[in-house]
Parts: C-alpha cells; sequence; structure tokens
C-alpha cells in the first residue's frame, strides 16, 4: 500500500458542477474545500487525481434513459428545471454531472485495485436523486451508479453505505428500501426541519430487507454529544 493512502480528485470540470451564481449550490464549493486543505496542511498527504467522465452505460446501471436524455437535451438549451423547481438546467450541467460520476467511479476503482485504501470526492454525494428522476440539486445519483459498479463490475455482493450528509439520502434509500444486499446507515437532520423530510428511525427496510437499513433523525445543532 502506498504511503499516501488517501485519493483526492480536484480540478475544472469537477468544479464546474454547479447551478449559477445566485443559487445556494454555487461555483465555489471546490475552492473552499481546497482553501481548507491548504490551512489545515493537509494537501501534501493525499494523492490528487484529475476528473473523469462517466460513458452512458455506467449511467445506465441506475438511471432510466429517459432521464439521462432529458439531462442531455435541457444541458444542451440551458432552460428550464430537471425537478420540480430545485434544480435548474443550466448549459453544459450534463457534462458537469457525467464529470462527478465519473470520478467517483475512478475512485471506486483505484481503492478495489489496492492502489489506495480510501477517497474523497468534494463535489459528489449527490444521493437525492432517483431512477426516474434528478432531485434536490442532484442531477444523477453518484452514490447509488458506485453501488451497482461495484456489484457489476467488482462482484461486490454486500455494501454498506453510511450517509453523514446533513440531508437524508432518501434517492439512495427508497431505491434500495426492499434490497436486502445493500445495508444502510444513515445520519441526518430530523426530516421535521429538513429538506426532505424523510428517514424516520421507523423507517428500517421493507419486505425481505427488513432491519437491513439504519435511520438516525438528529436533533437541530446536533453535536458530539447527541451522537454519542
Amino acid at each position: 500500500m502506498p504511503k499516501l493512502s488517501v485519493a483526492v480528485v480536484a480540478g475544472a470540470q469537477l468544479a464546474d458542477y454547479h447551478f449559477g451564481e445566485q443559487h445556494v449550490f454555487g461555483p465555489h464549493r471546490q475552492q473552499a474545500f481546497l482553501d481548507g486543505m491548504d490551512r489545515m496542511g493537509l494537501a501534501t498527504k493525499v494523492v490528487w487525481l484529475d476528473p473523469v467522465s462517466c460513458d452512458i452505460q455506467s449511467l445506465q446501471t441506475f438511471h432510466d434513459d429517459n432521464l439521462i436524455n432529458m439531462v442531455r437535451q435541457y444541458s444542451e438549451s440551458g432552460i428550464g428545471f430537471l425537478d420540480g423547481g430545485d434544480t435548474p438546467a443550466r448549459k453544459g450541467i450534463f457534462e458537469a454531472a457525467i464529470t462527478v460520476v465519473g470520478s467517483v467511479l475512478n475512485v471506486v476503482d483505484g481503492i478495489m485495485g489496492g492502489q489506495f485504501q480510501r477517497g474523497f470526492v468534494p463535489i459528489a454525494g449527490l444521493h437525492h436523486a432517483y431512477r426516474e428522476r434528478s432531485s434536490g440539486f442532484c442531477v444523477f445519483n453518484d452514490c447509488a451508479i458506485a453501488i451497482e459498479h461495484l456489484r457489476q463490475k467488482h462482484h461486490v455482493q454486500k455494501i454498506l453505505y453510511v450517509d453523514m450528509d446533513a440531508h437524508h439520502g432518501d434517492g439512495v434509500f427508497y431505491s434500495y428500501e426492499t434490497d436486502s444486499r445493500l445495508f444502510i446507515v444513515d445520519f441526518h437532520e430530523d426530516g421535521r426541519y429538513l429538506y426532505p423530510g424523510s428517514g424516520d428511525i421507523d423507517e428500517t427496510g421493507l419486505g425481505s430487507a427488513r432491519g437491513t437499513k439504519l435511520n438516525f433523525p438528529m436533533p437541530l445543532r446536533a453535536g458530539d454529544k447527541e451522537f454519542a
């Protein structure tokens, strides 16, 4: 195992995943992350990887063709919304979205190939998108595509998906709610206070998958004490 065992992806193509200067998911997220890496002295302690795009076949492992085609069309025009109103189209968003997915899959392959132990993609974790629709600033669900990639390319039979985003990872959770081979642990702010309003503690999977999912809705401003 190499001395630098954590890989981090960064580059202009990845930073291009955003929805404009006035949108809460704006264009400066990657730079804020890189500035933080520098302040903490971590930039020289990781393996840096360039962003890469994925192919259509990778998207199709999870997403419907109708969604893929719609995103591509809206990306060309830059007009309209990709969901009910949260996720606006902009020119180039399709290319940016497949760069998020491709970069995640490249890190997965590096880990599975033993090149490094862990990986981080600062513009990723787009866990609200469903098979048939974009949602909550998430065009394509890189998390779910990574799950399918692990299964189909690397033949992993059982996977543990841990989600620590403040929002419930509904696009992953409900897409695999009946899948007993995917174990989910999801920490998030209580859905009574935060989008998407789901992820109750009694949601533990359905059918043969009951008990393979754990949701931990946390109170507002939860800290170490509440997590412990």
